[in-house]
Order: structure tokens, then C-alpha cells, then sequence
């Protein structure tokens, strides 16, 4: 039996040597196969190429055609920023200068006149409120590019998350602007007697750039200090108008983004100039009608309530954020950022009030010079981030990552035609005469204030990213208040150097 085992265990070895054999036999022949093919391919190859470029052919047809479907894709990813981008520009200039005409009604109303501190409050809280609208608008549109709002059930919890984040950060920096606009009520000089006033489109367009600059309207002369009644009025105002504003512009934002992501168009292109001009317009609105009827109730315990019920409203939205994994480490993060925010700006209203009233028309032109270059700033930061997002989670760049450069070109040349637009609407309505020595040297301004912008947006964001911080968190708010000073720093050296030549504006 043992003899019987040791022969076909030596029978099994020999069938298993002789498999071996045959095994490395038919590999070596599939080698011989493959380098054949290969051999028969290239020659293919170099017949088509012949007959593409000639006998003297430099490029292969899969080079030709990886080249004509990198071409094909950046011209795609141009056409789809100029498309998305441009009108959305545009549509926000025009928006800006409506917020302006806007501010110039609520400014003549009752609640404005009786109590100062409702007028001081309105360059904290559009200043901050606007911030707010974009980060969210940046947040979602990083959300969207990954897919994250594919899913329903995970685009409900991100979307009602993040409302509940907003209205969280809404009710704590309203409750800030209250307190602001008290103490400056009590600091802030009255006017000179016979200061200068300005009218018509330059007035509004000053009260709108004092509120983007955190600049208080001074006191009137005579008028009594206001004490904890009208303070409560004031934080009752500022809390309930930010709440409601965080409710219509974040559900609309919110719907934006995933109708930006349903139609197959980028968000980031769209999302943050719309949220950061209706952010003032709507929360200005909010503002005045809200202050309008609680003037009747200044001394009744309706504005103690309704601060009252704010307060839990927020608490309870926190429990919300603190119960949503997707949320709930925002929570801490992007205070110091809107902050610094706050103390930028007060620097460019320094600017404004000292210019202002010393150049003929420099109101009416900082709205462009600044707003303009801080709305494509905005795009390209929300761009930038959802790229270095994308990159975090897989193991490949994104296309619109590995072509940033190209993107920066495009976001320039796109505002050139807005700028021109916008400068030709002026003259034609006889808001501003523009000599053409001085329309020709702010252009070449504003591409610089555009230039600084992108570059500013691109080296931000990296060193935002480089620290693990997000920059759908920190970025936007120090670029937009740094774009306000630079874009305003940049008009004042083009009225010097035109006064210099002897050029005047007219208006």
C-alpha cells in the first residue's frame, strides 16, 4: 500500500512539473504576442500620424487627441465662468446701488428719528449679517460640488443644519450690533455746525458705503442719551430683523445652490456676490419695517419679550447644530475672522469720511472700485476652497483646480466689460462727468483693484488652508473688508495723481 502511495505521489509531481512547463511555455508565447501587437500598433500609429501632419509628423493621434480634449475643457470651463459669472456681477452691481437708494428712504423714517441708535445700528449688523450670507453660501457650494446634496436625506440634514447654524450666529451678532451702536451712541461727537452735505445718487451712495465701512451716523444736536428702554427696542429691532432676514435669505440661498446643482451650473460662480448683495438689501428692508412698528412699543413689555423669545429661539436652534454631525463643529469656528471683519472696515470708513466730502463724485465710484473686485474675490475664494475640499477626500485634483490660473484670467476679464458698463451708465445719467483722461486712468485702477483681489483670494485661502482652518469659514470676511480698504486706498490715489494733472469731476 506505502509502494502503491509513493508512485502516484511521484506521478502527481511529474503531471505537476510537466503543467509547470506548459504553464511558462504559454506565458512566454503571450509575451511574444503582446510585443507583436504593440510593434503592429505603433506602426498604426505612425501611418495615421503620417497622414495627419505628413511624412514629417511630430505629434501621435493620442496626443492630437488628449490636446484637443484639454482645449475642448478649458474652453468649456471659460464659457461656463463667463455665463454664470457676468450677469451675476452685473445684476449685483445694480443690486448695491438700489441698497443705497433704499437706505436713503429708511433713513427719513419715524423709528430712525426717534431713536439714533437704530441708524448707528445699521452698519454693524448689515456688515456683519452680509458675512454671515456669504460663508453660507461658500459652505453650501463646497457641499454641492462633492455631492454631498445629491443624496435627499443628506441634503435635508445639511440644509436644515445650517439654517439652524445662521440663525444661531444671526442672534448672537445682532445682540453685538445692539450693544455697538448703544456705546457709540454715547462716544460719537455731534455734527459741525455748516458741515457739508452731499444729495442725490453720491448722498446714497455715501450712506451705502458708510455701512459697509462701519462708519455711525452722528447724533443730532440736543437729542437726550438713550437708556435700557430704547436699548431693548434697539436689540428687539436688530434680533427679530436678522432672524427673519437668516430665514428668506438662507431658504433662498439654500435653494440657489441646489437648483445651481440640479441645472448642472457651479455655485461658487453664482452663490456668494448674490448672497452678499441681497444680504444688505433684504436685512435693510427687515430692519426699517421692524424698527417702524416696534416704535410704537417702546414702553411696553413687547420688545422684552420678543428679546426674551429670541434668545430661547437661538438656544434651541444651538441644540439643534450641537445634535448635527454635519454642523456641529461650525458652531465654534469663523468668530475671530468677522471680527476682524468689523475693525478692517472702520479703517476704510476712516477713508471715506475724510475723501468723501473732498472729491467730487469718490462715493459714487468707490461702490464699483470696491464692490466689484471684492464680489470676484468672493468667487474665486468659494472656488479655491471647494477644490482643496475635493482634494482632501480623493486622490485626484479637480480640473478646475489644476487650471487656477486660468480661472483668475477669466474672473478678470469679465469685470472689464461691467466696469465699462458701469462707468458709461454714470456718465450717460449724468451722475458723474468723466473726462477721458480720468476714465482711462480708473480703469487701469480698477484691474489693479481687480488684480489684488484675486491674488489676494488665491494667497488666503491657501494659508487659511495651510493652518486647518476652513475657508468657507475664515476667508470671506477678512477679503471682503481687506477689498473695501485696497479698492478705496486705490480711488484716492487716482483722484491725487488726476488733481496733479489738473483734471476736475463734475457731477
Amino acid at each position: 500500500m506505502n509502494g502503491r502511495t509513493k508512485e502516484s505521489s511521484g506521478s502527481d509531481l511529474t503531471s505537476l512539473d510537466s503543467d509547470g512547463i506548459e504553464l511558462e511555455d504559454l506565458e512566454a508565447s503571450h509575451l511574444d504576442e503582446l510585443r507583436t501587437t504593440q510593434y503592429e500598433l505603433d506602426e498604426d500609429i505612425g501611418r495615421d500620424e503620417d497622414g495627419l501632419l505628413g511624412s514629417n509628423g511630430s505629434l501621435d493621434g493620442i496626443d492630437l487627441a488628449k490636446e484637443y480634449t484639454q482645449i475642448f475643457s478649458r474652453w468649456g470651463q471659460v464659457r461656463s465662468i463667463v455665463v454664470e459669472s457676468a450677469p451675476t456681477l452685473l445684476l449685483t452691481t445694480v443690486g448695491v446701488l438700489l441698497t443705497g437708494e433704499l437706505l436713503n428712504h429708511v433713513s427719513q423714517w419715524k423709528a430712525m428719528r426717534a431713536i439714533n441708535e437704530l441708524i448707528m445700528i445699521i452698519p454693524v449688523i448689515l456688515n456683519l449679517k452680509g458675512n454671515l450670507e456669504m460663508n453660507l453660501s461658500a459652505r453650501l457650494g463646497t457641499s454641492a460640488n462633492m455631492g454631498d446634496l445629491d443624496d435627499p436625506n443628506a441634503r435635508r440634514k445639511i440644509i436644515y443644519g445650517n439654517l439652524a447654524l445662521l440663525q444661531v450666529q444671526a442672534t448672537i451678532f445682532a445682540s453685538v450690533a445692539a450693544c455697538i451702536s448703544m456705546i457709540l451712541g454715547t462716544i460719537v461727537p455731534d455734527p459741525p455746525q455748516g458741515a457739508p452735505s452731499l444729495d442725490g445718487a453720491v448722498s446714497n451712495s455715501t450712506m451705502l458705503l458708510t455701512i459697509k465701512a462701519l462708519r455711525p451716523f452722528p447724533t443730532k444736536p440736543g437729542q437726550p442719551q438713550s437708556g435700557l428702554v430704547e436699548f431693548i427696542v434697539v436689540a428687539a429691532a436688530a434680533m427679530l430683523s436678522a432672524c427673519l432676514s437668516s430665514i428668506l435669505l438662507g431658504s433662498f440661498m439654500c435653494t440657489l445652490v441646489v437648483l445651481c446643482r440640479h441645472f448642472g451650473r457651479d455655485p461658487d460662480n453664482i452663490a456668494p456676490p448674490v448672497a452678499s448683495c441681497l444680504g444688505d438689501l433684504v436685512t435693510l428692508f427687515l430692519l426699517g419695517t421692524v424698527s417702524s412698528a416696534l416704535v410704537y412699543f417702546v414702553n411696553t413689555p413687547l420688545p422684552l419679550v420678543l428679546v426674551s423669545c429670541l434668545i430661547l429661539f437661538a438656544i434651541s436652534c444651538a441644540f439643534v447644530v450641537r445634535r448635527n454631525s454635519d454642523v456641529k463643529d461650525l458652531i465654534w469656528q469663523g468668530w475671530l475672522p468677522l471680527l476682524g471683519a468689523m475693525v478692517i472696515s472702520s479703517v476704510t470708513g476712516i477713508i471715506l469720511d475724510i475723501f468723501a466730502s473732498r472729491y467730487q463724485g469718490f462715493p459714487l465710484l468707490a461702490i464699483v472700485i470696491s464692490g466689484l473686485p471684492g464680489s470676484v474675490g468672493s468667487i474665486l475664494v468659494s472656488r479655491l476652497s471647494t477644490a482643496l475640499h475635493a482634494t482632501k477626500h480623493s486622490a485626484h485634483m479637480p480640473e478646475h483646480a489644476r487650471s487656477k490660473k486660468l480661472v483668475m484670467l477669466t474672473l478678470f476679464l469679465v469685470t472689464v466689460p461691467i466696469q465699462i458698463i458701469f462707468l458709461a451708465t454714470l456718465h450717460t445719467f449724468g451722475w458723474v462727468k468723466l473726462p477721458t483722461l480720468f476714465a482711462i486712468l480708473l480703469m487701469l485702477f480698477f484691474c489693479c483693484a481687480v488684480a489684488v483681489s484675486l491674488f489676494i483670494a488665491d494667497g488666503l485661502t491657501n494659508y487659511l488652508w495651510s493652518r486647518s482652518f476652513d475657508p468657507d469659514m475664515y476667508a470671506l470676511p477678512i477679503h471682503s473688508a481687506m477689498m473695501d480698504l485696497v479698492g478705496q486706498l486705490l480711488l484716492v490715489l487716482c483722484f491725487q495723481l488726476v488733481s496733479l494733472m489738473g483734471i476736475r469731476l463734475e457731477s
